[in-house]
């Protein structure tokens, strides 16, 4: 079951969080649990396996807003260095960083259920 003191254990930012969603628990962690609907990871992993860097530079920014505005900053953090090549286009090989971020996307489902 997700909790915040579970969220707090992955890393996540709960107070400030909690401060977005008006300190309403019950909000913030429904919130953090549509996690399981976000189709960003799977977006950015399709574009990167394509070399679609302008495709994966919008599926990377718009995941980088969920992850920012929820606080989750583990995730946070990978998906902000991405990004930030992406929008420079970097032609780089994308696959260690883009490993991370799917094992953050686990970590982030597991603690949803």
């Amino acid at each position: 079951m997700l909790t915040i003191e579970a969220l707090r254990e992955y890393g996540a930012n709960v107070d400030e969080g909690l401060a977005r969603c008006f300190n309403n628990a019950d909000f913030y962690l429904k919130l953090v649990g549509m996690l399981g609907n976000e189709k960003g990871f799977d977006k950015l992993e399709e574009a990167l396996e394509k070399n679609d860097l302008d495709a994966a530079f919008e599926a990377a920014h718009a995941l980088k807003g969920v992850l920012g505005n929820l606080s989750l900053t583990p995730a946070y953090t990978q998906v902000s260095e991405i990004t930030e090549l992406l929008r420079s286009r970097t032609n780089m090989d994308y696959s260690e960083r883009l490993a991370g971020i799917m094992e953050q996307q686990k970590i982030l489902k597991e603690l949803l259920n």
